[in-house]
């Protein structure tokens, strides 16, 4: 049997489908979106109507391949992913993602995994290649099969809110983090965000005001491939939310110069069973087993070959331009240091701080347990933790790479984070990312205008 015809049959064999189909029925679900995630971290979909949920159980949908790359064409005009006539992928769901849009609840969705129909000759039947949520589930399967552990991770989503009546004033010098005032102002959006997340699975724990405009909003850690699920289903959630009130909701890296950037904060931990391998029972001060030194040192190794999807456009290198706003610029790891790539912020969790807002959690993941897994197996030593301020230039640490173009020459580089991906995904994401790179350095900018317009003679 393919992995299709074993996904088809336990999504049509299993006595969760006939509950699935009674639970749609009684809740009143008249349509249903399959929902994909693009390698760009977009969400598309097609919407069926729910009395066809058993068919497409097993059916699936179909899109045009170039969809998982979004229909994106390079600057010679290619359709990158497969070109105009390539096959169409299969899209089965996942009856474990199920929920109810909480906004309308005539509509339920899924997300799902990938797969090449059935007809083509030779790999009919396979994982899609270019799928990287159901990559990223066969990495963890793999991941725990040799190591033993469970990757647990939450993220720390921050995003900015823009809209007429949500500004602030700052007075210089200081910061609008934290100040109850400006969480008021936020109040209506925070609590409509919650409520939504909360009745779509996601366990709300805390969240601030950062920087103006900016939250951050947090729910509880898990396995990996569930948190990436849930910050999906969470920037859906806030698309929602800003069109209810009018406001915009973005997840852009660096929305503009001198304020806070976007980040994605991913702490991790490892786990056997209900004990985290990374901490010592019993031990109070910071520490971290030989476990944890040994993944960490695999984190930090391929920390420069992983920016290319860490930071994955060219806003992203603002954040690390613009020093003393928190992101990190050299590739290091410190006790509770804010300055550091990594922060090893309470025993048994680790803080990388590379990823931004615009992350695919799919592949950001991917690339943690590929660097934690190469750590464990070759015993990479991470170095002395770093107590200094790391925006000091320090030249035993290593810098990060500080553009897009930049960090496409570090994936190149580095075999181990690019066999993380089957050979087809980190070629085109490669390919989307050389041509992002490439038109962005042939566009003019206001700075440009600004500098050079009238400088001559």
């Amino acid at each position: 049997m393919t992995a299709l015809d074993l996904h088809r049959e336990l999504n049509t064999s299993s006595q969760k489908a006939q509950e699935l189909a009674n639970k749609i029925k009684a809740s009143g679900v008249e349509f249903l979106y399959y929902q994909v995630v693009t390698l760009s971290g977009r969400v598309i979909a097609k919407v069926v109507p729910a009395k066809h949920l058993l068919r497409n159980l097993e059916k699936g949908v179909q899109f045009h391949r170039t969809a998982i790359s979004d229909l994106q064409t390079s600057r010679t005009g290619e359709l990158l992913g497969g070109g105009a006539n390539a096959a169409e992928f299969t899209a089965i769901p996942d009856i474990d993602s199920f929920n109810v849009l909480p906004w309308d609840r005539s509509i339920g969705s899924f997300y799902c995994r990938l797969y090449e129909p059935d007809h083509r000759v030779g790999n009919g039947g396979a994982p899609l290649a270019t799928d990287a949520r159901g990559n990223l589930i066969r990495s963890h399967e793999a991941f725990i099969k040799e190591t033993g552990f469970r990757m647990k991770s939450g993220c720390e989503p921050e995003m900015t809110w823009f809209g007429d009546k949500l500004e602030v004033h700052v007075r210089p010098g200081a910061s609008p983090a934290y100040h109850l005032g400006n969480l008021e102002l936020m109040r209506p959006i925070y609590k409509k965000v919650m409520e939504y997340a909360q009745a779509m699975g996601l366990d709300m724990i805390e969240g601030d005001y950062e920087d103006p405009g900016q939250l951050e909003l947090n729910w509880m850690f898990d396995s990996c491939e569930l948190t990436a699920d849930r910050l999906m289903t969470y920037r859906l959630i806030c698309r929602q939310v800003a069109s209810e009130f009018g406001v915009k909701a973005s997840f852009m890296p660096k929305p503009s110069t001198g304020s806070m950037g976007n980040g994605c904060h991913h702490n991790v931990s490892l786990w056997k069973g209900d004990v985290n391998v990374l901490a010592e029972p019993g031990r109070r001060e910071l520490h971290l087993t030989d476990i944890g030194l040994h993944a960490l040192g695999g984190m930090l190794a391929h920390a420069p070959g992983s920016m290319m999807i860490m930071a994955s456009t060219v806003n992203s290198y603002k954040r690390f331009w613009d020093i003393g706003q928190f992101a990190p610029n050299r590739i290091n790891w410190g006790m509770d240091n804010k300055t550091c790539t990594v922060r090893l912020s309470a025993n048994g969790r680790l803080e990388y701080k590379l990823p931004d807002a615009s992350v695919n959690p799919y592949l950001s993941h991917t690339l943690l347990l590929a660097g934690m897994l190469d750590g464990l197996r070759n015993k990479i030593d991470p170095g002395a933790s770093e107590s200094k301020d790391s925006y000091v230039d320090d030249s035993k640490s290593v810098g990060i790479p500080l553009t897009l173009g930049d960090a496409v020459t570090a994936f190149d580089k580095d075999e181990v984070v690019r066999a993380a991906f089957p050979e087809e995904l980190a070629k085109l994401y490669r390919d989307l990312k050389a041509d992002e790179w490439a038109r962005s350095c042939g566009v003019v900018t206001d700075w440009e205008r600004k500098m050079y317009l009238d400088y001559l003679p």
